[in-house]
């Protein structure tokens, strides 16, 4: 590229809003899960593994992040400004999947998966406290450049199943490896400079302290575990939907459609809805609560294993239970976390949401599915009545 040209590309990328540089690095986050998520085990199988050993492999991050995450947290709000430790992950992030793919040792490899894999996922929270606090000094909406990371994942979903037809699958880990470079040059040259606290940095002492205050914080608690219940609840549906579908004889080709709308429908909630509802002030607790009544509704319809026509208002309802109780989620982390430990605060809430209690109920669906088929789905519902009770309990204190 000649000079002149990489001179009008930079001016190009310092002229963009700090939304469209989130809506950018949701991209390439979900860009890289939209690969990741669904086909991750495709890859392991052709690397020899059993279904049980691929079991561990996707559970084991998840898992992992209750010790993992905090670390991370406190690790993150070391640095003065919040693009720097997203630089760093993405690097880690590349350096774990590009390992993986690299080597054939079992142990080796499940390791460097788990990092890549931990990587990534602490990405999430870290982008979300960054996009959160420049919505709240520019004025734009957090849901738009979320809502890009919805549209990415389906793109990517869709294209990299037409690409494995004729590719070998080890372009999975070259995309996701890729991606989590890509990741890093975002963080270390796009992304908005913003610091982490107002001064110098807090000593990593109070920034264990704030995490201690945050634990032990009933509301906060409940209400992260209200959020969490919700969202794990959903583990059945993305583990065994696509089984249970076609043993009714509904083929790949209506169950991709199927799960497109739900992405589709979610998108829609946050970039139509979502600005509507925080100018009429509904607040966040009240999304919640009918995200999590939603999700009650939705798996005990799901468990009787219902007709084609019913599955399509059924996942439309994915805009409530996904995406409301997301959306409520983050809202409700930001209004009762401290300033100073808002990166905490998000990730402890996705510690609980996109690891533990997730990964517990992935570990579960198994089972589950095994003894029930479709019936298994009323364990999620059970899961989410657990959300809506803590929900109906904050009432007082959050609506």
């Amino acid at each position: 590229m000649r000079l002149a040209d990489r001179s009008v590309a930079v001016c190009y990328f310092a002229d963009m809003k700090p939304a469209a540089r989130m809506g950018l690095q949701y991209v390439l986050l979900f860009g890289a899960s939209g690969v990741s998520l669904p086909f991750a085990g495709l890859w392991f199988r052709a690397q020899g593994l059993s279904g049980a050993q691929i079991g561990v492999m996707l559970a084991a991050p998840m898992l992992g992040r209750l010790v993992t995450g905090p670390l991370l947290a406190v690790w993150a709000d070391g640095f003065r400004t919040r693009r720097a430790p997203i630089a760093l992950l993405g690097l880690l992030m590349a350096a774990g999947y590009g390992g993986a793919g690299l080597l054939d040792d079992l142990l080796l490899r499940g390791l460097l998966w788990f990092i890549g894999a931990t990587a990534a996922a602490a990405l999430i929270p870290l982008s979300d406290v960054l996009t959160l606090r420049l919505a709240a000094r520019d004025g734009f909406t957090f849901a738009l450049p979320r809502g890009c990371g919805s549209v990415a994942f389906v793109v990517v979903n869709v294209g990299m199943g037409a690409v494995l037809l004729g590719a070998p699958v080890d372009v999975i880990v070259v995309w996701i490896t890729g991606l989590g470079l890509a990741i890093a040059a975002a963080g270390a040259f796009l992304l908005p400079a913003e610091p982490v606290g107002e001064g110098a940095p807090l000593r990593k002492r109070d920034r264990f302290r704030g995490l201690g205050r945050l634990v032990t914080d009933p509301v906060f608690m409940t209400a992260i575990f209200a959020v969490g219940a919700v969202q794990a609840a959903h583990a059945f549906q993305y583990g065994f939907s696509a089984l249970l579908w076609k043993a009714q004889g509904i083929s790949e080709a209506v169950t991709g459609q199927l799960w497109a709308f739900g992405v589709v429908v979610e998108v829609a909630l946050m970039w139509l809805f979502e600005p509507w509802r925080r100018r009429v002030g509904v607040g966040p607790w009240l999304l919640l609560a009918v995200g999590s009544a939603a999700a009650v509704l939705r798996w005990t319809a799901m468990a009787f294993a219902p007709p084609l026509w019913m599955l399509w208002p059924l996942q439309a309802l994915h805009a409530l239970t996904f995406a409301a109780t997301f959306l409520a989620g983050v809202q409700l982390v930001e209004r009762l976390a401290p300033r100073d430990s808002q990166t905490a605060a998000q990730t402890l809430s996705s510690v609980l949401s996109a690891g533990v209690l997730i990964g517990l109920a992935t570990l579960a669906s198994g089972p589950l599915y095994d003894r029930f088929g479709a019936g298994g789905y009323g364990a999620m519902a059970a899961l989410s009545l657990a959300g809506l009770l803590a929900t109906l309990s904050l009432r007082r204190k959050l609506a």
